[in-house]
This record gives C-alpha cells, sequence and structure tokens, in this order.
C-alpha cells in the first residue's frame, strides 16, 4: 500500500495542494449537461422534500385518467393506499413515497446516468457542479452492473488513502454494491466532513478485497490549473468542465501568449467531465473550422456543435494526457484534437463515456437528469462505445513509479523534441 500512496502524494504536492472533494461521480461523471437548462438549477427550493402538503396537491389527481395499455395503473394506487395504511412506523409522508416513486419509475430504465433527484439531493447535486460540497474526493461510474472508482483527484481523501482509478466498489459501510446505481453509491458515500466511510476495494493485483477508511473533508477545487514545466512548456491540467472551466482557461491562455510559450501540455487524466459546452469551448481554442463534437439521438437526428471563438491555440505543439479517469467532456476535447491532428494523445485508453445527458430543474426544486442521445467524435467515432485510444500508449504503474515520478508528463516533454509517430484516425 506505501509505495502506491507516495507517488500520488507527491503527485498532490506538485498540483499545487489544491483539493477536490466530491460526494461521487454522479456528481461530475458524465453530465453531458445542457447548460443553458443546468444553470437554471440555481432556483432549488430546498425545503421542497418536506413539503408534504406540496407532494399531496401534485398527487391528487384523478386516478381513473391514469391509464397504459401495458399495465392496470391502479395497482400502484392500491401499494400506496396499503402502505400508507399498513407500514408499522406511521404517519407515512406523501412526499417520501411520491420522490421515491419517481426515482424507482426513472431507475426502471437501467441507464445509471439517467436519474431523478428529489429537492435536497438536486441541491447537493448542483452544489457539485460549482466545485463545493462535502465527501471523499472520488467519482465513480459503473460497467457492467459494477461500480468502479472513475478518479481520485489530487490531494483529495481518497487519493490519500490510496484508491486508483479502476478499483472495483464490493461494499460501501459493509452493504454490498452489486448491481447498485450511481445514485444510491452517491447518498451512501457522501456525508458530513469529518465523518469516516469504508470502502471494501477489489483491483488488479489484490488476492482479496480490502477495506479502505476514508474521512470524508469539505473542499473546494479550480477547474482549471496553470504552470510552466522544464522552463518553456506550458501545462495546463483540467481537473472538471464546469462554469469556471472558460473563464480560467482563458486566463492561462492570456498568460502562455504573454510568456510566448510555443508548446503546451493538457492533462485531462482522470478528469471526470462535466459541461459539453464548456468542452466545445475549450477545444475550439485549437479548431479554426469544423465540427467538436456531434450528439446522434435515438429518431436518427443530428446536432453537430461546431467550433467558436478565436482559435488562438491552433499554431501551437500541443500533448493531451488521458488515463481510464479521462471521460466525458474530457473525451470530446481529447478526440476532436486527435480527429484534427491538432494534438498527440498520450497515455492509456479514456473511460468512454460518451452519452448526453439532458438536465432540467422542476417546480419543486426536484431535477430530471435523462440521457438523450451519444457523443460522437468529427470523424464519426462513438465515443460512448470506443473510447478514445491514445496515438502514443504509456501505462501508469503506481506500484513501481518512484516519488515524484510521472511517466506519462516524461514522455510528453519528450515528444516536444522527436516527431510523434501518430495513428491514422480511421471513421467508423
Amino acid at each position: 500500500m506505501q509505495n502506491q500512496m507516495n507517488p500520488i502524494k507527491e503527485r498532490a504536492r506538485k498540483y499545487a495542494g489544491v483539493y477536490f472533494s466530491a460526494i461521487m461521480a454522479l456528481a461530475l461523471f458524465g453530465l453531458g449537461v445542457v447548460a443553458g437548462q443546468a444553470m437554471d438549477s440555481k432556483r432549488l427550493i430546498s425545503q421542497a422534500a418536506e413539503n408534504s402538503s406540496l407532494a399531496a396537491s401534485i398527487i391528487n389527481v384523478d386516478r381513473n385518467q391514469n391509464n397504459s395499455k401495458e399495465i392496470d395503473f391502479q395497482q400502484f394506487w392500491q401499494v400506496w393506499d396499503k402502505v400508507k395504511s399498513k407500514y408499522a412506523k406511521q404517519p407515512v409522508k406523501d412526499s417520501d413515497l411520491f420522490y421515491g416513486a419517481l426515482q424507482g419509475m426513472v431507475a426502471g430504465l437501467g441507464d445509471p446516468y439517467t436519474v431523478y433527484f428529489p429537492p435536497k439531493e438536486a441541491e447537493e447535486f448542483n452544489k457539485s457542479l460549482d466545485g463545493q460540497f462535502s465527501g471523499i474526493g472520488a467519482e465513480i461510474g459503473v460497467k457492467n452492473n459494477q461500480l468502479v472508482v472513475v478518479a481520485p483527484l489530487p490531494g483529495t481523501p481518497a487519493e490519500k488513502v490510496g484508491l486508483l482509478p479502476g478499483d472495483k466498489i464490493y461494499a460501501i459501510d459493509k452493504v454490498v454494491s452489486i448491481n447498485m446505481d450511481s445514485n444510491t453509491a452517491v447518498e451512501k458515500i457522501r456525508g458530513q466532513a469529518g465523518t469516516n466511510v469504508t470502502l471494501n476495494i477489489m483491483r488488479v493485483g489484490f488476492s482479496k478485497p480490502k477495506d479502505f477508511v476514508i474521512t470524508r473533508a469539505q473542499i473546494n477545487v479550480p477547474s482549471v490549473m496553470f504552470s510552466i514545466k522544464n522552463k518553456n512548456v506550458a501545462y495546463i491540467r483540467i481537473m472538471q468542465f464546469n462554469q469556471n472551466t472558460v473563464p480560467e482557461f482563458d486566463k492561462a491562455i492570456k498568460q502562455i501568449q504573454d510568456k510566448k510559450l510555443s508548446k503546451l501540455i493538457i492533462d485531462l487524466r482522470n478528469d471526470p467531465g462535466g459541461y459539453l459546452d464548456a468542452a466545445v469551448s475549450v477545444a475550439s481554442e485549437w479548431i479554426p473550422d469544423g465540427k467538436i463534437v456531434s450528439e446522434k439521438f435515438s429518431n436518427g437526428d443530428n446536432n453537430d456543435h461546431n467550433t467558436i471563438g478565436e482559435h488562438r491555440l491552433q499554431d501551437i505543439k500541443t500533448v493531451v494526457l488521458i488515463n481510464g479517469g479521462s471521460a466525458s467532456a474530457s473525451e470530446i476535447l481529447a478526440g476532436a484534437l486527435q480527429d484534427t491532428k491538432k494534438a498527440t494523445i498520450v497515455g492509456e485508453k479514456s473511460f468512454g463515456k460518451g452519452s448526453v445527458q439532458d438536465y432540467e430543474t422542476l417546480s419543486d426544486g426536484s431535477s430530471l437528469k435523462v440521457t438523450v442521445a451519444e457523443w460522437y467524435t468529427p470523424n464519426g467515432r462513438n465515443i460512448n462505445q470506443q473510447g478514445i485510444e491514445p496515438d502514443v500508449a504509456v501505462k501508469e504503474d503506481w506500484a513501481k513509479e518512484k516519488i515524484g515520478e510521472d511517466v506519462m508528463l516524461q514522455k510528453a516533454f519528450g515528444l516536444f523534441v522527436t516527431k510523434p509517430v501518430v495513428k491514422p484516425v480511421v471513421k467508423k
């Protein structure tokens, strides 16, 4: 364990001690949120979940008007009435049944990224988009019905105890997580700063699962960090794509211009994604014309997001770092720069989260996030199915890396003095 933790701790110090507290990845991982609707979420009514009269006014409809050819909807009301009359702990609150029913209905789709948030959870979700919330500092995803760690972020409680991308979460506080959806996992893992949560983790190299006891913390994180490496290489780490990404990235570009730097490393490792419009704006700085990403809907419609802005980085030599924790909006950026040959992609295959969620705040402060489309790179690659393969493969081995060593970053430096062999991008 100690060998695995030292490189992480050292890397956290290199990132200037910036911390990220996450309730877990449902808040950030793979949002693809429609930006205008996401900003409306600021108008949340946090006490709505406790307002039984509000729920009652919503559910007191004419039960005979609920018809379906597939089911007898009267059974819903039968169960409702039986629970209210027979449940041992009385009184039963209408609001609890109402919001629970909505969560269950949406969960019935079987899509881990389509989620209904009751008002209180919606408020927490929107705090997470601002990068301000209490948790352990890791994003999770679901692969093959298994909860996995997508990315522990630098300086966070999750990173400090040694969680790694790809770790499988077998249990949360001894509650088995098989077939557990992301929303349920979020509720179990987040909590008050200073309290502990225990994750039972299995990873490659473990002979059996191990418990990791993690102390939650309240921490804030910037979206973009800028520094200069090796005296003449600009280094930009994008931690997440949120409402602060574009203005913070603009400041970094101005520093690059002021210092007349011609070499740039974009570090997207363990970046779980975020806002679609932020990814499009950032990618546009390299791409002077054409598509950044396309959304393809189930009805066959396409929505192309074309380049915008000033394209201030189109002539700068760029290397992009990715790994298995790079997802969603970070895959959009990496895929667009790869297809347009504006950057060399170095590292490991990305996570492969390329679905689009529409996010809408409802009248009572609750919210609904629904998968509506999939993302495709400019050359037509399905990010959701394929992920982004690097042009130059470099595998990080946390157990073997020396303290302070960063093999991907060193490979990137080397590419600035040797011409990389870039794989042809085949349209599929």
